[in-house]
Formats: structure tokens, C-alpha cells, sequence
């Protein structure tokens, strides 16, 4: 680590050294190297300072008398900088340390026996502390030794690590303002506006070519880094106000303002083939770039396309919802397709229409619920039991999207009891156990965002999704460890019959890997089971002891009468 640092301060110290001003180079370049040096100056404030007073704690704990006493002030330091202050953490500790007697072949040997030692006196320590000690760790102190011992416990005095998903591929900075580009990467919009200004037309992740330079607001993930910032204690990121989608260089010619015009009046008349050609084209014009998108919408096509959403002909209804899904990446344009009544006529299609025409419906009714607002409407007009269905019967793409549209339109609590009833819990578990397993990432989503649901977590338990759930804790990827210990987390609070099956199955060492290797949420959705799953293993020893101790009662008074 010491290496890592020296190599980091030499370069920035290389970097620091060179006058931009005396070197024939492009601006670009400069602001390239001008962040370079702004990562490496950050990372010199992140080096951790060698805690000399941790190890030498350490160390006389190990070292001392087995008969020797314990100093309380040296059991004290190492309770809070370990971060050995509550059941959950102690329990982690005792079966790490038990998975690794397991593996050196069951003989623990001097080593193993000294640190099962020092790991008894410091829980002895923190029991006698803390009576209450079943109680999270975060709303307790330890004895006032020390006022930041909170802090300590939860952060050990550093900042959070902020998730690589929350950083701007370009910044590497917190997202204020995440936007999606057509190649589906997320940046921070300044960023990539400025990235576009500079007439690049490539993706700067992936190097793509972009298809178009529209950028899409990301609600979700800006969502979940402002849940991120309030539970690590951090003041969410501001939105610049001056923060408007930029104007692309891709203006409309008065040619192709023209052929809008007469796009629209074929799209109006009573003629079925001037229909279907019209919509036809305008999804073309829609998908290929923003203003496109703008000059349709003004022009006034989205009323004319929602009327013939209720064609008989599948082609043309196919491409009327097509194009509405395009028009409705612009912000603008989410607004005006919600209030020309469109969701009734998209969930008919959803509902009767070809399958491409049903997969592109539910692609849109996603599209429009990312405004909250919109979440409430689309749940209310029926369109949740066909994206079930789709999720069921459709192709994988059609999966895809219904799933999207379900987990978007479920952020809204209201919609979650309607999304159950609707069968969603026995389709999600197919999903899981498919072969191939190509929908797993969603249908763990999906079962994670509605656990907190008492109708959900009962249709999760009649589906004995237990054995599943364990299963992907243990060995699932990262993301589905974290849903699948979520969903968990739910479905056992307060439910003495799941905790022992779950206890039962072996998830206990699962999820003490998950809190040692897992994402953020990850270790704190396993930190929260593990407490409950110490504290009913607990229960159930103190009541067998009980049992054991009144039949011995019992049998003794039952001998005692014998003559």
C-alpha cells in the first residue's frame, strides 16, 4: 500500500510540473491531464494513517498471560476500531473464525486458540458494556471513552466509499445529474454535454457511435444515490439549476420540416394504407435524432397518433406506439403523450397486439412512468396485469421490457398490491429457475423492491421461495446477493418459521461472506439478518434449555413419588 502511495505522489508530483502553456497540445488534451491530476490529489488525501496505537493494543492482548488481566481501556480501543460493537459484527467474527479452524482440517492449533481467546475477552468486554447488546449496533454507544464512538463503528472516522456505479465515467465524481446516453451508459450531464459540444459523436465508454445525441434523465439511479447519500449521512448532490438537455447540432432543414407536415396530414386522413406509411415514417424521423423529436411533437402528431392506436390494422398500431416510445425519450414530449390520453390506447395494445406492438407498449409505458406522477396514472388504468403477462409469455426482449416497466411503476407503493394480485410472485419464481437463467438480474429486482409488501412477502413464502433465495445469496452474482438477502430481510422479520428455515438451509455462512465481500447494500442487508438469526438461535436455545430443564424437573418429582 505504501508503494501504491509513493507511486501516486510521484506522479502527480510529474504532473504538477508541466506548463500546459509552453506545450503545443489541444485543450482537450489539457483538461485530460488536468483531471488525471485531480484524481491523483485526491488520492493523496485518502491515505490511511498507519494506526500504531491499534497494532500495539493488538498486540499486548495477544502476547499477554492467559491468567494475566485485561486491560478494560486497551478492550475498550479495540472494540470501537474493529468495529466488534453488536451482535451482528461478533457473530461474523466467531464463524469466520470458525469457517477457518474448518479449513486448516478441524486442528486450531496455538494461533487459532490465542485468537479465539482475544475475540472471547473483547465480547466478554462488550457484553458487560453493553446489556443491551441485541440492540443495532448504531443505536447504542459504547462507555463514553470516546464521543465519536458511533461514528467510529460506522465509518471508523473516513468517508464512504462511493459506489463505482454513482461515479461519472468521465469525472469520476458523485452523479448530480445522471442522463443516459443511446448506448444505454450513464454520465453525469455536464459532462457529457460538454463531451458532445466538443463534436465528438462517440460513446466515451464504450467508444459506439451514438445514434443519436438525445440525453435521457436517469430518475432511477439519481433516486437511489440520494437514498445512498441520507443513509451514509452525506447532503445529496444538487442538480445544477441552470441544467437544461442542450440544443444538438442535428437541426431540422426546412425539407424535413416539410415532409412532417405532410407526414401528419397522410396520418390524418381516413385512408388505412396513408396511415400505416405515415406512422411508419414518423418512427422512423422519431428514433433517428432530438430535434426530430421536437419538431414532430410541435408539429402536432402526438394526438394524431394516439387516435390510431385503436386501428384494426396491427401494423399500423405497431408503429403508432413505436414512434409514441421514441417521441417520448424527449422530457418534453412525456408530458404532452400522458395528457393526449395515451395510456389507455397503449394498454389496449399491450393487452391485443402483435408481440413486437406489445413489447414496444410496455417499453413506453416505462419511458413515461420515470415522472413520478405518471406512476400513479399508468397503475391505475389496468396496464399492470398484461405486463405480467408479457413477463410470462413474452419473447426475451418482451420480458426485458415488462419487467423494466413493472420495477419502475412498483417504486410507487400503491401499485405493489396491484402488481401481486396480478400473479407476479409465481412468474418471477419460473423466471428464477429457468434454465439459462436470463432474467434473473430483473426478477430479483422486481421480488426485492416488493417484499416490503405484506401481500408480496405472503406470495413469496406460499411460493417456498426460501431454497431460491439462499441459493443466490450463496452463489448468485453480486447485485442478485444483494436482492435476494433483501427480499430475505423482509420475509423474516417477525417470522419465526422463515428464520428457521433459512437457519436450517446454511444460510448463516452465506451471509457472513456477503457482509465481509458484498456491495454497501449487500453487507447491510446481511448484517440485518445475521442479527435476527443470532437473536432467534438464541431464543431457541434458552427455550430448549427450559424444556430440558422442566422434564428433568419433572422426572425427579415423578421418582420421588414412585414408593
Amino acid at each position: 500500500m505504501h508503494k501504491f502511495h509513493e507511486v501516486t505522489a510521484r506522479l502527480e508530483q510529474a504532473l504538477s510540473r508541466i506548463s500546459h502553456e509552453n506545450l503545443d497540445i489541444l485543450e482537450e488534451v489539457k483538461e485530460q491531464v488536468e483531471l488525471v491530476l485531480a484524481q491523483f490529489r485526491r488520492a493523496k488525501g485518502r491515505v490511511d494513517v498507519p494506526d500504531v496505537e491499534l497494532y500495539e493494543d493488538l498486540l499486548s492482548l495477544y502476547n499477554k498471560n492467559n491468567d494475566a488481566e485485561a486491560d478494560p481501556e486497551v478492550l475498550r480501543r479495540l472494540a470501537e476500531k474493529l468495529q466488534l460493537v453488536g451482535i451482528a459484527e461478533l457473530m461474523q467474527e466467531s464463524l469466520a473464525l470458525h469457517e477457518m479452524v474448518s479449513a486448516s482440517g478441524g486442528d486450531p492449533g496455538a494461533i487459532f486458540e490465542k485468537m479465539s481467546n482475544l475475540l472471547k475477552e473483547i465480547k466478554d468486554f462488550v457484553q458487560t458494556e453493553n446489556p443491551n447488546l441485541d440492540a443495532p449496533a448504531r443505536e447504542k454507544n459504547l462507555p463514553p471513552s470516546s464521543s465519536s464512538a458511533q461514528t467510529t463503528a460506522v465509518g471508523n472516522h473516513k468517508a464512504p466509499v462511493i459506489p463505482d456505479d454513482f461515479r461519472c465515467p468521465i469525472s469520476l465524481e458523485l452523479m448530480k445529474d445522471p442522463v443516459i446516453v443511446s448506448t444505454g451508459q450513464t454520465y453525469e450531464r455536464s459532462c457529457i454535454e460538454k463531451w458532445l459540444e466538443q463534436g465528438h459523436r462517440t460513446c466515451p465508454k464504450t467508444q459506439q457511435t451514438l445514434s443519436n445525441p438525445a440525453l435521457t434523465p436517469n430518475y432511477v439511479l439519481r433516486s437511489l444515490i440520494a437514498q445512498w447519500c441520507e443513509t451514509n449521512g452525506i447532503d445529496p448532490p444538487k442538480r445544477p439549476s441552470s441544467s437544461q438537455p442542450s440544443k444538438t447540432k442535428f437541426a431540422c432543414s426546412p425539407a424535413e420540416l416539410t415532409k412532417i407536415q405532410i407526414l401528419l396530414c397522410k396520418l390524418s386522413s381516413s385512408n388505412p394504407e396513408d396511415q400505416r406509411t405515415a406512422a411508419g415514417e414518423i418512427r422512423l424521423l422519431a428514433k433517428r435524432n432530438a430535434d426530430n423529436r421536437v419538431a414532430i411533437a410541435e408539429a402536432g402528431a402526438i394526438p394524431l397518433l394516439v387516435k390510431i392506436l385503436s386501428t384494426p390494422d396491427s401494423r399500423t398500431q405497431e408503429h403508432a406506439v413505436t414512434a409514441l416510445l421514441n417521441l417520448s425519450i424527449c422530457e418534453d414530449n412525456k408530458g404532452s403523450i400522458i395528457s393526449s390520453g395515451a395510456v389507455p390506447g397503449i394498454v389496449q395494445v399491450l393487452k391485443k397486439g402483435s408481440m413486437e406492438a406489445r413489447e414496444n407498449a410496455a417499453a413506453t409505458l416505462f419511458s413515461l412512468s420515470v415522472v413520478d406522477e405518471n406512476k400513479v396514472a399508468i397503475g391505475a388504468s389496468g396496464a399492470i396485469p398484461p405486463l405480467v403477462t408479457l413477463l410470462s409469455e413474452g419473447t426475451q426482449r418482451g420480458k426485458k421490457d415488462a419487467a423494466t416497466a413493472l420495477f419502475n411503476l412498483c417504486i410507487y407503493q400503491g401499485n405493489k398490491g396491484k402488481t401481486v394480485r396480478a400473479g407476479v410472485i409465481p412468474t418471477l419464481m419460473c423466471l428464477l429457475t429457468e434454465p439459462g437463467g436470463g432474467m434473473v438480474d430483473e426478477a430479483l429486482a422486481i421480488l426485492a423492491i416488493l417484499a416490503s409488501h405484506p401481500e408480496a412477502k405472503s406470495a413469496i413464502g406460499a411460493a417456498k421461495a426460501m431454497p431460491v433465495l439462499v441459493d443466490f445469496i450463496g452463489n448468485g452474482l453480486p447485485r442478485n446477493k444483494e436482492n435476494a438477502a433483501a427480499v430475505l430481510v423482509h420475509l423474516c422479520a417477525g417470522d419465526q418459521q422463515h428464520l428457521a428455515d433459512a437457519e436450517e438451509l446454511g444460510v448463516m455462512g452465506h451471509l457472513v461472506d456477503l457482509a465481509q465481500n458484498g456491495t454497501d447494500r449487500g453487507k447491510r442487508k446481511a448484517a440485518q439478518l445475521l442479527q435476527r438469526l443470532s437473536r432467534f438461535v438464541e431464543q431457541q436455545k434458552r427455550s430448549q434449555s427450559q424444556a430440558e430443564a422442566q422434564a428433568e424437573q419433572s422426572l425427579s418429582q415423578s421418582r420421588a413419588q414412585q414408593p
